[in-house]
């Protein structure tokens, strides 16, 4: 897929993370992100769309709500069971979605996000 271009799209993050191999094999397993290293030794991840990229950083304070990014999953519990992360902040059936927070391995709290059509929790 061609990533869309716009003025204003998120395009870029940068995680914090103790451990970049734990981070990226987390988010991996959990996301289906593509992990990979660059040249330069830092290790990167894409989206599973191609919409969005970053890298882990190591050195900085894992992030606490503030603002929130949101990663859209199919089945939030399995998302987190099977891959130690743990959910903060109960799944809430919000109309038209369903949300939930979650930390990561690294102690960042993100936010699951899942269309109401989905069968999964």
């Amino acid at each position: 897929m061609t990533p869309t271009y716009a003025n204003g799209k998120i395009c870029y993050l940068e995680m914090p993370a103790s451990d970049v191999a734990t981070s990226a094999s987390f988010d991996r397993e959990a996301f289906g992100w593509d992990i990979s290293e660059r040249g330069d030794g830092t290790t990167s991840f894409t989206d599973t769309v191609g919409q969005v990229s970053g890298s882990f950083v190591v050195g900085v304070p894992p992030n606490q709500p503030g603002l929130v990014v949101s990663i859209m999953v199919a089945d939030m519990t399995a998302s987190m069971e099977a891959n130690g992360g743990v959910i903060t902040q109960p799944v809430c059936k919000d109309h038209p979605e369903i949300t939930a927070r979650f930390r990561d391995q690294a102690g960042n709290i993100m936010g699951l996000y899942r269309e109401r059509s989905l069968s999964a929790s």
